[in-house]
């Protein structure tokens, strides 16, 4: 379990790998909102596609980031290709309010619109 970041501006791309769960969510988000902040960006994209499993954590984690954006006036894309995500996400109630795409350039290219 853990996570990259990359910055490509004005995107902050978060790579998640192996589990998402309360283990990890505390120190991703911390991460998550610095980089953000100190680097002045407008978007976030996580990219959950090498993830194993998520949960409700994991979920708190997106709704927080959701809302960091809303209030900078960006988006937040989800990257996913995993049919356990994907049903997490859906339950979660997240494709109301956040798009789901299957790879980083569609996310980006949707983002630039």
């Amino acid at each position: 379990m853990g996570y990259t970041i990359e910055i490509k501006k004005p995107n902050l791309i978060v790579h998640f790998y192996g589990e998402l769960d309360h283990h990890i969510t505390e120190k991703a988000r911390l991460s998550i909102d610095q980089k953000y902040i100190e680097n002045d960006l407008k978007n976030i994209v996580l990219d959950l596609s090498q993830l194993t499993l998520m949960d409700s954590s994991g979920i708190g984690l997106v709704m927080g980031r959701y809302r960091n954006v809303v209030s900078k006036n960006g988006k937040i894309a989800l990257i996913s290709s995993n049919v356990y995500i994907d049903r997490i996400i859906k339950m979660s109630g997240l494709l109301k309010i956040i798009t789901v795409y299957t790879n980083i350039d569609e996310a980006l290219s949707n983002l630039e619109r």
